[in-house]
Parts: C-alpha cells; structure tokens; sequence
C-alpha cells in the first residue's frame, strides 16, 4: 500500500461500537490506516465494558473518548477516505449521514449499550459486538484499495456489512 487511509466510524452514541471499531482499526490498520470514531449524540463517556474488552484485546486504548461527529466537519480535521456508520437500523436507531466525498457503507451491529439484564448478558452483547467489529475490519483491511476502482471498493465495503 502506498498511502494512507483516513477511517471514520459513526454510531449515535461513541460510547462503545464505534470506540471499538477505532481501537481495532487503529491497531490492525496501522501504519496504513488511520481510524477515528465519533457520534451524532455523543454519551460524553465510553462504556466500561468497550474499553474492558479494549484492554483485553491488548489494543491501545490511549486517548479514545466519546466525541461529536462535528469535530470531522471543521477546517483543519483529517480528509476521511471512508466513513462507517456502525448503528443498527434493526433497533430503530437514526444512522448518522456523513455528506462529502468519502466512501461510505453501513456496517450495522446491535447497539450492546442498549441491553438490559444480567452482567453477562451485557458482557456478551459488548463480545459479540466486538467480534462482529474485528471480523469485519478484517475483511477490510483485506482488500487490495490500490487495485481497486471505487465502484468495485463501493461493493466490497457494502459487502462487508452484510456479513
């Protein structure tokens, strides 16, 4: 790879998929992928629970922190060459839109900060979650982007998704 990839991912809250989803890229990506997060109502905090599994992973969870997607729209914030909404239309949350010229798709996961009940359920929901992240970044960081064109990049981003 040749140069380097700016990735947003957007969920409403950034408190816990798309802090996870930061974290993952940020770590697996590196130095070819440069991964933020943020949220269109952020929580002002990350769950607990992301920043546990965070810890367990081993990844670097230095400097993550629940932000205002706003923060992308202002002069001087990184060019983003894709943006990932991670919110889940099944539980009717509203998807963030992010205008402009970078490469979208929805990579929809169950919101785990939204389950109620027992610690391990919560803990499974923030697991299956996490795992339903690092697969997809996976898949990802798997495709040859330099070789490319951007419909072809387009399907396989959607692809990703669904899976």
């Amino acid at each position: 790879m040749d140069r380097r990839y700016n990735v947003l991912f957007l969920c409403t809250g950034n408190s816990a998929r798309s802090i996870m989803a930061e974290a993952i890229l940020n770590y697996k990506g590196a130095p070819n992928f440069k991964a933020y997060s943020a949220g269109s109502h952020p929580a002002g905090s990350v769950r607990p629970e992301a920043l546990k599994l965070i810890e367990q992973s081993r990844l670097p969870g230095n400097g993550l922190r629940s932000k205002n997607w706003d923060e992308f729209a202002k002069p001087g914030a990184p060019h983003l060459d894709f943006v990932f909404t991670v919110c889940d239309n099944a539980a009717k949350e509203v998807c963030p839109v992010w205008p402009g010229q970078p490469m979208t798709a929805h990579w929809g996961v169950p919101d785990p900060a939204a389950v109620n009940g027992s610690q391990d359920e919560i803990e499974k929901a923030f697991r299956d979650a996490f795992m339903t992240l690092d697969r997809r970044i996976g898949l990802f960081l798997c495709l040859p982007l330099s070789s490319l064109d951007k419909l072809a990049i387009q399907k396989n981003i959607d692809d990703i998704g669904r899976q």
